[in-house]
């Protein structure tokens, strides 16, 4: 048998786990994980600024590609606490990541060694599994167990915590006899699939709505012939938009208090059968539950049985991985339509296509400072069907999701449950670490992008280039939007008068110098005219340099966006002109029809 330390042990399991990149930060007491690492070889390494920024390269480098499984290491103590926001992050959102952190040396974890904390019993709640190994020879199973687990039912982050003395203890593994486990997932019955269909074809109008879980399974083209076999409108959530192509005919809108279209709520409040797949029914997509089911029969799908029924109890629940359901679907779906048993839905996704091509906002203004939906607009132009997009929270991840398109499946990588500040600059890095050749272009605003703005520095020492889109108004804009219901406007201001950049008057910080100096290229723009411009000079100099590139876009300090104000699909509040020329949105996925 061979020997080894249980380091290179560990090491040796996730290369043949699929492992080829992975994020962190080192220190004393992961360091001989590092000596496995280095020693092994087959990994990358890319070396953050933060652990915390680790966490989320590794959730962007997951979410890029079916398979992935992005790994971050840290030390003891604080690296561990780091990830926390990472681990929360993808556990809310399905996504599996490996977080491996160093220990005290066992004989001391319980006598209040430097840096030594029971980072298991913290990370429990927010991970499928979170455990110290105590004993060397147990961290092949250990590690084995965690990927098993990462991947067997509803995805999500495991956490394993390595004290020093036992990564060095040499124990008894032979790698070339490894194999992982295999992968658990609920598969739904003919029966059951025979049963949901025979209620969507009871219907008159239904819809579907397609949950990050479809992209997750890697069962998006399974969706869409089925859609198209039952000419079944599909509404995407916020988490599996780009499951059907904007652009596709049975493409009805995404649906919800702040990111959905005008059309999207348009079409489902008219709906009386919903099939949803994959999905949670997230309150920002669902709004006051009474209104979002009032008259309509559910049926819904999801890997995890507890999430059947957790917000509201459907007609009909099946636990089933999306693609066994999907294929399922798409089979009797075929047999029906052969038999000439499959209702006729053209007219009602006529309808929807309808309230596509009529029920639109406006993005066309000329205004200085600008007007954030002329920012959306002039990014459809510049970047194509080919781009990922990713954001995490704020008006312009909200303004975003109702203006920009998404035509392909992980293209919007967007952390949807947790939503923290400071997110996007390192999952965009991890996006493009996992997709080197792709055009990446993250979307910010001032304070999301000042909360990690330290992680541009790695994109710069490891030549990760993408273009980050910063729409700066100096405000935390969805607080103070927020703040109206209070009527205050408190603590959400970021204006001041910088003695060093006196040209930006109250915009405060000033990102070009910041992002030069963490060695990377930045652009501000002013004129709304010039956003086009800019937009294609940052792909050259991002091309050119194999750095991130920052376009600013100094913004009017106060927009309020498209939501609901009282909870409710139904009544969403449009604050700014709406389109009624087809000039005032351009960019729309149908042109505007008067």
């Amino acid at each position: 048998m061979a020997r080894m330390t249980a380091a290179r042990a560990a090491v040796e399991i996730l290369k043949r786990e699929g492992v080829t990149s992975a994020f962190g930060v080192p220190g004393a007491a992961i360091n001989p994980f590092y000596a496995a690492l280095r020693a092994a070889g087959g990994i990358t390494h890319t070396l953050a600024r933060h652990v915390e920024g680790a966490s989320h390269m590794a959730e962007g480098y997951t979410r890029t590609r079916p398979g992935n499984i992005g790994v971050c290491i840290g030390t003891s103590g604080p690296a561990g606490t780091d990830m926390i926001t990472g681990l929360y992050s993808a556990l809310g959102d399905s996504i599996p990541i490996l977080a491996i952190t160093g220990q005290a040396p066992t004989a001391v974890i319980h006598k209040e060694d430097f840096q030594a904390v029971d980072i298991a019993s913290i990370a429990k709640p927010v991970t499928k599994m979170a455990v110290t190994v105590l004993e060397a020879a147990q961290v092949p199973g250990v590690f084995q167990q965690a990927f098993h687990l990462m991947r067997s039912g509803r995805p999500g982050p495991v956490l394993i915590d390595l004290p020093v003395d036992v990564q060095q203890t040499e124990i008894e593994f032979d790698p070339d006899t490894y194999e992982p486990l295999p992968v658990y997932k609920p598969v739904a019955s003919r029966a059951q699939i025979e049963k949901a269909v025979r209620m969507l074809n009871a219907s008159e109008r239904p819809l579907i709505v397609a949950g990050g879980g479809v992209i997750t399974a890697d069962a998006t083209e399974l969706l869409v012939e089925f859609a198209e076999l039952t000419g079944t409108p599909v509404i995407p959530t916020l988490m599996g938009w780009g499951a059907i192509p904007d652009d596709h005919e049975l493409n009805a809108g995404m649906v919800g208090l702040q990111t959905s279209h005008r059309y999207g709520n348009a079409t489902f409040l008219e709906s009386d059968f919903v099939l949803g797949i994959g999905n949670r029914w997230a309150n920002r997509h669902t709004g006051r539950v009474d209104v979002y089911t009032k008259g309509r029969t559910f049926v819904h799908v999801d890997v995890e049985p507890t999430q059947i029924g957790r917000i509201f109890a459907p007609d009909y629940g099946i636990a089933s991985d999306a693609k066994a359901a999907l294929e399922l679907l798409v089979t009797v779906a075929r047999e029906l339509k052969a038999a000439g048993t499959l209702p006729d839905r053209s007219a009602w996704a006529t309808a929807a296509q309808e309230k596509k091509a009529t029920l639109q906002r406006r993005t066309h203004f000329d205004d200085i400072p600008i007007k954030p939906q002329r920012v959306y607009e002039e990014m459809n132009k510049a970047f194509g069907p080919e781009t990922r997009y990713v954001t995490t929270i704020g008006l312009s991840q909200i303004a975003g999701a109702q203006m920009l398109h998404v035509y392909r499946p992980r293209h919007w990588i967007n952390c949807g449950q947790a939503g923290p500040l400071g997110w996007t600059i390192p999952a965009a890095l991890g996006v493009a670490k996992a997709d080197p050749e792709a055009q990446v272009v993250a979307l910010s605003g001032d304070y999301d992008f000042q909360f990690m703005v330290e992680e541009l520095a790695v994109g710069a020492q490891h030549k990760i280039p993408y273009v980050h889109v910063l729409v700066n108004n100096a405000y935390l804009g969805l607080i103070r939007q927020a703040q109206r219901a209070f009527d205050i406007d408190f603590q959400v201001k970021l204006e001041f008068e910088n003695v060093n950049s006196p040209e930006l008057g109250v915009y405060g910080v000033d990102h070009v110098k910041v992002a030069e100096g963490l060695g990377c290229k930045a652009i501000r723009v002013t004129d709304p005219a010039e956003l086009g411009a800019a937009f294609e000079q940052a792909k050259k100099l991002a091309a050119e340099f194999q750095v991130p590139v920052v376009v600013e876009a100094i913004l009017e300090r106060v927009t309020n966006i498209s939501m609901s104000v009282t909870n409710d699909i139904g009544n969403i509040v449009e604050f700014e002109e709406l389109a009624t020329e087809p000039e005032h949105a351009p960019t729309s996925i149908r042109p505007l029809k008067v």
